[in-house]
Formats: structure tokens, sequence, C-alpha cells
């Protein structure tokens, strides 16, 4: 698989901690690296502070190994008064091998929010 995308959002590798006791990584680490990644995207369309409100539509095809290089690639799906929708694409290259495997993707639903924590519009 090529992937069709441009730029990673962000690249990292997981590490032995990052675990279960099967020896694949943590379902949460990925989530939690996604929406790091999200957040970013996020951030910069609404020029601001964002919070994660929802992950939707989540679906893991492939597990993660140590020793992987991760990159997650994402793009605005939807705007709202407040709120952005990030869609997410987790891919792999396993090791030394430099095909690229998909492995997950979701959309992750973001408010911007004031520096008091509250919604505010976003912006144009």
């Amino acid at each position: 698989m090529k992937t069709q995308f441009r730029d990673a959002v962000i690249r990292t590798a997981p590490m032995p901690s990052d675990c279960n006791n099967s020896g694949d990584i943590f379902g949460g680490w990925v989530l939690a690296q996604m929406d790091i990644a999200g957040g970013i995207l996020a951030a910069r369309r609404t020029k601001g502070r964002v919070v994660t409100v929802a992950v939707e539509a989540m679906t893991f095809h492939q597990p993660i190994k140590v020793g992987d290089i991760v990159s997650i690639y994402g793009e605005i799906e939807r705007v709202g008064r407040t709120s952005v929708a990030v869609k997410l694409t987790t891919i792999v290259s396993r090791k030394l091998d430099s095909e690229e495997i998909k492995v997950t993707e979701g959309t992750y639903i973001f408010v911007a929010v004031d520096n008091d924590g509250r919604p505010r519009p976003v912006d144009g």
C-alpha cells in the first residue's frame, strides 16, 4: 500500500513499555497518538485551543508492534460552529520494511474553547 496522504502530522515509534502482555501495542497508546495528531490539525484550523469531545467510527485493522514506524495522517472532515471533525489514519512500516500498512482509522471531534474552557466559534 502506498500512502495517498501528503505529510504525516506526527511520526513516532512505540517502545516495549507500550505493549500489552501479547506483545502488541496497547490500543490506548494508539488512540492517544491519534488524539495528539488530531489536536494539532484542529488547533491549526481553529487558530486556538481545542479539546477532544468525541471519537467516532474507530477501527483497528492490524496490530502495531515494537519497532514499527508509526505515521498518523489527518484531514479536516467537517467544521461546525464550534467544532471540528478530523479524520485520522494510522499507517505503519514494519521495522526495516518499506511496505506501508493501514492499522487504524477514526474520526475525532474537537471543540474550540476560549481561555476559560468555554466553547467559542470557529473562525472562518
